[in-house]
């Protein structure tokens, strides 16, 4: 095992021009696994060096297995943004679960992060048994580094190394970019040589008008406060082009019950039109085009139980 230490300042980015592996083309996939809320999204998107999965400060925000792509010299690295891995209770969440060890099962390299604040709780003990049982060897990155003392950090560190499945060691913040561009290097220096997967140019693999659900499913979690927003589900039902180089976007916001539309509608359809702006404007920001963005709230009773929807979302309905 190899512990590498942070160095002071951010990652140079994914961009960063030096090479470790000279002209030969390399590539592989990197599952990133983590408890919910551990910071998997943001270092993916650190990683790649564009927003591709969205972030919240709710807990099991990512549904999905999401692609991010990001280019090391002549290395390209393609990370599974997983769901965090829990305690399932629900359909959705066996399906969520099942995705994120599934991404581990599929990947080349695992990073398995851990948010050092919060050490090696039920929940990550849990994740680490599952490794230990798969006899998967992974990369442990400590996360939230800046939040915690150094020799907390250590011994962390050394309890986890115990186990025997990390072949090294990273002390990293994904929020403020310590120890990223050393954890970049040493996947890139790990991957398989071949042909790439992706265009170099290419960020994610996911469908645009799935993107842009999930960016109006993002500011559902700002906006809607306590449970409400893991008991809805945005469906982008049209895209089209504008004779103004933009694009025409319907969206359908599903929930449960009556009450819970009420509550998304907001008193006069206030919440709702807040929830709109905000979406249309990263989705501006994403797709570089004027967006025109309609969204709609529709009651679909037992909509989890409906499999159409985990197809949508690359989920096995029967995990």
């Amino acid at each position: 095992m190899t512990t590498h230490n942070t160095k002071s300042g951010k990652s140079g980015g994914p961009d960063d021009p030096s090479d470790p592996n000279g002209g030969e083309t390399r590539c592989g996939f990197v599952a990133v696994i983590g408890a919910p809320n551990a910071g998997k999204s943001t270092l993916v998107n650190l990683l790649v060096g564009a927003k591709v999965s969205i972030v919240t400060h709710k807990v099991q925000t990512t549904r999905t297995r999401v692609m991010g792509i990001a280019m090391k010299g002549q290395a390209q690295i393609v990370f599974i943004d997983t769901p965090g891995i829990f305690q399932p209770k629900r359909r959705l969440d066996r399906a969520m679960v099942g995705a994120a060890w599934m991404g581990v099962d599929e990947a080349d390299q695992t990073v398995f992060l851990i948010d050092a604040s919060v050490g090696l709780n039920a929940e990550n003990q849990a994740i680490l048994d599952g490794l230990v049982q798969r006899k998967a060897k992974a990369v442990l990155a400590l996360n939230k580094i800046d939040l915690v003392k150094r020799e907390k950090l250590l011994e962390l560190a050394a309890t986890l190394n115990e186990s025997g499945a990390f072949t090294d060691t990273f002390m990293i913040s994904a929020l403020k970019g310590y120890g990223a561009q050393d954890l970049l290097d040493h996947l890139a220096a790990n991957v398989s040589p071949g042909p790439w997967m992706f265009p170099e140019d290419q960020l994610s693999d996911m469908p645009q008008m799935l993107l842009a659900a999930e960016v109006t499913r993002e500011k559902l979690f700002l906006n809607v406060h306590q449970e409400l927003p893991y008991a809805t589900t945005v469906e982008t039902e049209l895209w089209e082009p504008t004779n103004d180089g933009g694009v025409k976007i319907e969206q359908t916001i599903y929930v449960a019950r009556d009450s819970q539309k009420a509550i998304i509608l907001g008193k006069g359809g206030q919440r709702v039109k807040v929830i709109g702006k905000s979406a249309r404007e990263e989705l501006v920001e994403l797709l570089g085009c004027p967006v025109h963005l309609y969204l709609f709230v529709k009651v679909r009773e037992r909509w989890q139980d409906d499999p159409a929807r985990y197809r949508v979302w690359n989920l096995d309905f029967n995990a």
